[in-house]
């Protein structure tokens, strides 16, 4: 869905193939295709031959595979770079490859002491991912690991803002661009991203930058990545790299800065980037679900469950939205987006579209919930 909505705001006429008939982003593109390339190969080629360019929204290896060798050698650009998505997936080899560029990591087991994580290496989101503060925990979590049939990583646990940078690279040089914050629900899933000028110092951002650009340089990425990490009271801590489209903050850089992140990718592959700066705004880009008169503040997942969503502005005073809101209607999903000169008249304005909701809709109830506190 967010990749339809920044192809649509560089004016880009978006195409979409799914194979599941429901996939909200049918409703919002331009042209929708029911299909799977894994199996439909003759409609698909026919569908992408008609494409100026092709990027993947997925993380099943089978279909990445099957993509890529498809759209090599057919002189269709493919915004995805296979070999360094492959890094990405495995957290012993991206680790491997980030200490080799001298990029700040957590702690190793044992010489951290505790609290520890226990996560498996190439598992998506917090599968499989426990905190042990002791060694029976540990040996709990490496069962969970070893029932996946993964490999372990095991690393200090660190505490403090999470933080992203999104980068961009043409398989020789890299630049990295904005950070964001990016703030977690009770089940530890992105509920909002917030992308102001200030999350970072100066020297920060800097560094911040200077990271994902060697990492991403150190991989020859060709295409687009994010570096994902926690600033602690000891600095920031890189956690794990995501060589893909990620699904939230590029919207939220769009809406702060004006930066189009899926525009950026694509006039890269085009040999011809736009190398924007941003307007140094601010924006916050967040997450609804209302049922039965209770409004929640929700993860991407949840997000996920919207049906034949619409987009557009100005639905409860927003600058732009993907809902399937509708008057009197029960039950709705939807993703607002504000902006502001300054953090603090982005934050007012989300409050604002959180007051017009609660009236409109007779909420009787508002949960905002955040993860435990370890």
């Amino acid at each position: 869905m967010e990749a339809v909505f920044l192809g649509h705001e560089a004016r880009y006429e978006t195409v979409v193939i799914d194979r599941r008939p429901d996939a909200p982003a049918l409703s919002i593109c331009d042209e929708p295709h029911v299909l799977n390339p894994l199996t439909d190969v003759k409609e698909a080629l026919m569908v992408f031959s008609t494409c100026d360019a092709v990027i993947p929204a997925c993380e099943e290896l089978d279909l990445l595979e099957a993509l890529d060798d498809m759209l090599g050698g057919s002189g269709i650009p493919f915004l995805f770079d296979l070999d360094s998505y492959d890094v990405s997936c495995s957290k012993n080899l991206s680790n491997e490859v980030m200490a080799s560029v001298d990029v700040p990591l957590p702690g190793r087991w044992p010489e951290c002491g505790f609290p520890v994580i226990v996560k498996p290496s190439c598992q998506s989101g917090s599968i499989g991912v426990s905190v042990a503060f002791t060694q029976e925990d540990v040996d709990r979590g490496l069962r969970t690991v070893e029932e996946l049939g993964d490999q372990p990583v095991i690393q200090e646990f660190v505490h403090g803002k999470s933080v992203s940078i999104e980068v961009i690279g043409d398989g020789e040089t890299a630049r990295s661009f904005v950070t964001t914050e990016v703030v977690l629900d009770t089940n530890y899933d992105c509920k909002m991203v917030r992308c102001f000028p200030d999350i970072l110092t100066p020297e920060q951002e800097e560094e911040f930058r200077g990271i994902g650009k060697r990492v991403a340089e150190a991989i020859g990425l060709s295409a687009l990545m994010d570096v994902e990490a926690i600033l602690t009271p000891k600095g920031l801590r890189v956690l794990e790299i995501d060589a893909r489209i990620p699904s939230q903050t590029p919207a939220a850089i769009y809406i702060a800065t004006g930066i189009n992140l899926l525009e950026e990718l694509v006039t890269t592959a085009l040999g011809d980037p736009r190398g924007r700066e941003g307007s140094g705004g601010s924006g916050i880009y967040w997450h609804l679900h209302f049922r039965d008169g209770v409004l929640r503040t929700t993860g991407e997942k949840e997000f996920g469950k919207v049906r034949k969503p619409i987009m557009g502005s100005g639905l409860f005073g927003s600058d732009r939205y993907i809902s399937d809101y509708h008057p009197g209607c029960r039950e709705w999903h939807g993703t607002f987006m504000v902006s502001g000169g300054t953090p603090e008249e982005a934050e007012l304005r989300r409050l604002q579209v959180l007051d017009n909701i609660k009236r409109e809709c007779d909420i009787v109830e508002y949960n905002d919930g955040t993860p435990e506190v370890i």
